[in-house]
Order: C-alpha cells, then structure tokens, then sequence
C-alpha cells in the first residue's frame, strides 16, 4: 500500500481506502460478484485453478468525499505496475455487483468499492498487439489460445 500512499490525489483529500482480500472463504465470496472479460461471451471467468490469489477491492471513503476525481486510476496503476515488476499479474475489475462485494466482505456502509484488482500468477500468455486499421479494439484468443490485447501505435498517440 506504500505505492499508493505517495499517489498525487485531487484536493489531496486521499479518500480512497483498501480492503485486501487473500483468506479463500473471502476470496471465494468476491468471485461470483465479478464480471470477467466481456468480449469472451462463452467465458465465466477462470475456472478453479485459475482463480486470483488475491483481490484489493479499492474504495471510496465516503465520510471524506463522495468523488475521488482521477486518484483511483492513478492508484490502480501504481498497484499494477508495483505487482507487475514482482512478477504478479492483475485484473483491474470495474464490471462488478458492488453491494454484493460489499456484503461479501462486511464493508461499513461508508465504504463504497469502486474497483477490484484480481491478482495472482498468470496461467496464460497475454500478447500486446497492434490494433488494426478497422478500428476494433476488443480482446481477442489467438489460434494458439494467448490472449490477444490490441492497443493503438504510440504514433498514434500523439497530436
């Protein structure tokens, strides 16, 4: 959580507040209240032994602010990055039944989750690819199962 601690934060009123999750009964409660990969219409999620090790449900504090203006993705980046340079990989999930993660984990009322991080060690191969002239930027499995990613040239990018 140190990464997050230093993360610049709007009106620096840092309102965001974290609840890890990591014993199985919990982690097996989050579960059913996430929507994984959208694009994947014949996919559930991952099955069993694929499920993440972890989750770090980021909320919003809302006796300190009801909008946290850009702090949450400036902190899911952070956590992405720090997890990703230990060799963790992540999902930064916002599809997902908030009461219902709520519930699940006994959060106070005024915690509001706004985003889960499903962490663990990646059972697949992601392959970063260029996205193509059509404009189509959804997720896609390759003919040898990787997980395809298309993301815009940084050329692109650029005005």
């Amino acid at each position: 959580m140190g990464l997050v601690r230093l993360c610049a934060s709007g009106r620096n009123l840092q309102p965001l507040r974290y609840r890890i999750v990591t014993a199985p009964h919990e982690r097996e409660s989050v579960f059913p209240a996430l929507a994984w990969a959208g694009y994947y219409k014949d996919w559930d999620g991952p099955g069993c032994g694929e499920r993440p090790s972890a989750y770090i449900v980021q909320c919003i504090d809302t006796e300190i602010a009801n909008d946290c203006l850009c702090d949450d993705g400036l902190h899911l980046q952070a956590l992405t990055l720090g997890a990703v340079a230990l060799g963790i990989s992540c999902c930064i999930i916002k599809a997902f039944d908030s009461a219902a993660v709520a519930k699940a984990l006994g959060l106070s009322g005024r915690y509001r989750p706004r985003y889960v991080l499903a962490m663990g060690y990646a059972s697949e191969r992601v392959r970063i690819v260029e996205k193509t002239d059509d404009g189509d930027c959804r997720y896609y499995r390759d003919a040898d199962d990787n997980h395809c990613v298309p993301k815009r040239p940084v050329e692109s990018l650029i005005i």
